[in-house]
Order: structure tokens, then C-alpha cells, then sequence
């Protein structure tokens, strides 16, 4: 960690060039003493990258940033606010702690955090970062987390873990055993030192053979912001009995679309199929990554178009957990009858349809936008349609 970043005309130079073009900066070489032309750009890069993602580190003067990938990996702040409502007591661990978003806002609901992170310069410039904000409750840790767990021999009450979705040669793994630390080896571990254990993983890991992989899963949360399924986040309980629930949460700028089952219900849960009626409801991605189609049906009392179209239907308006269509007529699909619509300009969107929506748009001469909405889907009796809708 270089303190003389920290410098006033240094920062000011950063803070005046976050718009600025970095090949030109780089062309033109920046010269300060003790500091690198790199270490500015860097400064830069990940400064703005922490704009939207981070505004509190960004809107407080003197942070010291990582590289670039550090902070694309880390979590955001939006979803890191979520996962502190999750916790309480007087200790929690967070054993790859990282730039440090996470345990600043577990800080804010347990007494006391330890930050682990094996990265000197990371540990560092996360302490400095920690006293400039203000924060006294977090112990930054410069060791191995599972090491650090061993030595400190003593409970906690949460362990948190985000495993390292890089290899050895920084490519992306989705895994849970290709991920480091190994949380399916270390799990017997956590849950001797902490009765709650949350472990954050890939949005791309498939669900089903997680649950497989791991033991006494109490709580699967679904993370998503603005429809993106940003994080998979897991909730072990020591000897936990009961069957696991997954807890599905939409934030968006409006609004909390939230929704939760139990696994074990999705299978069994009652389904009714109709035709189109008065308003169409189509799931969040939190709805499609969870695969609770059919429990979504049954909790809300509303049918499906199909078995495999995960397109919902009713004739009263309902609160849905994703968005909300006015069906203003059912055609086929068919070029002929379509051509009678008029239709120019529209938002294409499939579910269970065979052509591409990018071919949809060519064979239909469609272009994108506009106000209407056209689901090109299939109905209870196989039959191809098009769903012409208007958004509420």
C-alpha cells in the first residue's frame, strides 16, 4: 500500500480524472514523486467502477481502492445491506474478506467482526479504508481464514464465506468444488465453530446438486437487482432438521419483490392450466433460477399457459413477483394474421416458442421498442400464439 496516493494533488488528480480517456493518460504519463503512472490508473479504474456499485467508499474522501478485478468481485453495496439484515449477535467471522464490503455492513448489526484476507496490500488498504469511515468493530486479519478460524479456536456466532471463483490461472470456475477455499471439504469445520454458517456463491450454480453438496442447509436466499441474479447466498444451521426454504428477492428501484417456498413442495404443488385471460404475469429471474413454477401457481392462485411456459394468467389483478401485462388479444402465430395487426414496433419476448426472438423480429419485420408487448409462447393445447399485451 502506497500512502503517497493518499496525497492531497494526487487525489485531486484522480478525482478530476475519473471521465477521462486512459490510453491518453497513459500516452501522456502522469509524474508524481513516489507514485506510479500504474498506481493512478488503478486508482482510477476501480474508483470509478465503485461510482454505482460502492457510493458510500466513492463519496468519502481518502479511500484507498484495489485493483479493478477486487472490486468487480466484490459484493455490492445494494445486496451487501441484505445479507447484514440477515445476521445478529456478538460475533461473526468473515473468513475472505476482500476489499471489506460485506463485514462493514455486518458491522452494523453484530458487535464484533473479524476481517480475514491472505492479501497483505488488501488487508492493508481495508484497515485504512475501515478508520476513514469510521468504523471500530471490524479486526482485519492478514492470514488464511481457514487457518485463522484454527488458531483463534473459539465460537462464533456467523461464519461467513465467499469462495474464490478464480483458478490458478484466474479463469472463472462456477463449482462449488472448484472453488477456494473448498467450502463442501471445510463445512464440518465452520459448523464446530459457528451454530449459523452463510456461504455466498455463484448466481450459475445449479441448485439442486448444491443441495447435495451441502449439509443442514436451512436457507436459500435468491439475490437479484433490477431482474439480474446478482448472488446464491446459503444459510447452514447446526443440526438443522427441517426441510430447506428459498427465499427469492427482486430489489429494484420501485420496490422488494420477494417470494419463498420449501424445496420439497415445488414438486408436489397443484397446477391449473387456461387459455389467456384479462392479465399476464411473467416471474422475476430470482422466480426462474429457483424453478418454483408450480409454487408459484399454488401460493398465489393463478394458472399457468403451460406446463413448460412458466407464463401466468388471471382475470383480477394481483401483486406479482415480476411484471404485470393487460392481454389486449390472443392471435396464432401465423405471418398472415399477424400482417393484420399492424403491429411495426414492439417488445418481443419468448417462453416456450421454438424461433429465436431475433428471428421472430426478421420473419415479422418488428423492430424493438414502443410501448406494446408481444409474448410468443405456447398455450395449454400446443397451440403456438402471440400474446398482445400492454404493461401496468
Amino acid at each position: 500500500m502506497n500512502t503517497s496516493l493518499l496525497h492531497i494533488e494526487i487525489q485531486n488528480f484522480i478525482n478530476s480524472n475519473l471521465n477521462s480517456d486512459i490510453t491518453s493518460l497513459l500516452l501522456k504519463g502522469i509524474i508524481f514523486d513516489d507514485v506510479t503512472t500504474k498506481e493512478i490508473i488503478e486508482q482510477i479504474e476501480a474508483k470509478k467502477r465503485s461510482e454505482k456499485k460502492l457510493p458510500t467508499w466513492f463519496n468519502t474522501k481518502n479511500i484507498y481502492y484495489p485493483n479493478k478485478l477486487n472490486i468487480e468481485q466484490t459484493s455490492s453495496e445494494i445486496t451487501a445491506k441484505y445479507k447484514a439484515n440477515l445476521v445478529s449477535g456478538n460475533s461473526l467471522i468473515d473468513l475472505t474478506g476482500g476489499f471489506g464490503v460485506d463485514a462493514y455492513y455486518f458491522s452494523k448489526q453484530v458487535e464484533n467482526v473479524t476481517h480475514c484476507e491472505i492479501n497483505e496490500n488488501l488487508s492493508e488498504l481495508v484497515k485504512h479504508n475501515y478508520k476513514t469511515l469510521n468504523i471500530s468493530n471490524i479486526d482485519c486479519l492478514n492470514e488464511n481464514g481457514i487457518e485463522a478460524l484454527k488458531r483463534i479456536d473459539q465460537p462464533f456466532d456467523w461464519i461467513y464465506i465467499d469462495p474464490s471463483r478464480r483458478d490458478d490461472t484466474k479463469k472463472k470456475v462456477f463449482l462449488l468444488s472448484d472453488c477456494t477455499p473448498n467450502v463442501k471439504t471445510f463445512q464440518g469445520l465452520f459448523l464446530k465453530y459457528a451454530k449459523h454458517i452463510m456461504i455466498k456463491t455463484s448466481p450459475l450454480l445449479d441448485i439442486k446438486a448444491t443441495r447435495t453438496d451441502l449439509k443442514q442447509i436451512k436457507e436459500l436466499h435468491i439475490i437479484a437487482v433490477n431482474n439480474d441474479v446478482k448472488e446464491l447466498l446459503w444459510i447452514l444451521k447446526r443440526d438443522c432438521k427441517s426441510d430447506f426454504r428459498i427465499k427469492t428477492i427482486n430489489l429494484t428501484k420501485q420496490n422488494k419483490q420477494e417470494f419463498d417456498f420449501k424445496f420439497e413442495d415445488e414438486h408436489d404443488a397443484l397446477v391449473e392450466y387456461t387459455e389467456p385471460l384479462t392479465y399476464l404475469y411473467e416471474p422475476n429471474s430470482t422466480i426462474l433460477k429457483a424453478g418454483a413454477f408450480n409454487s408459484v401457481s399454488a401460493q398465489l392462485n393463478i394458472p399457468k399457459l403451460h406446463k413448460h411456459s412458466h407464463l401466468y394468467t388471471s382475470n383480477t389483478l394481483i401483486d406479482f413477483p415480476g411484471r404485470r401485462f393487460k392481454i389486449e388479444k390472443v392471435v396464432p402465430f401465423n405471418k398472415k394474421v399477424f400482417a393484420r395487426e399492424k403491429i411495426s414496433k414492439a417488445n418481443v419476448t419468448t417462453r416456450n416458442f421454438p424461433i429465436s426472438v431475433g428471428d421472430i423480429r426478421k420473419k415479422l419485420k418488428i423492430k424493438d421498442g414502443g410501448n406494446m408487448y408481444l409474448f410468443f409462447t405456447t398455450n395449454k393445447n400446443e397451440e403456438k400464439v402471440i400474446i398482445i399485451c400492454s404493461k401496468i
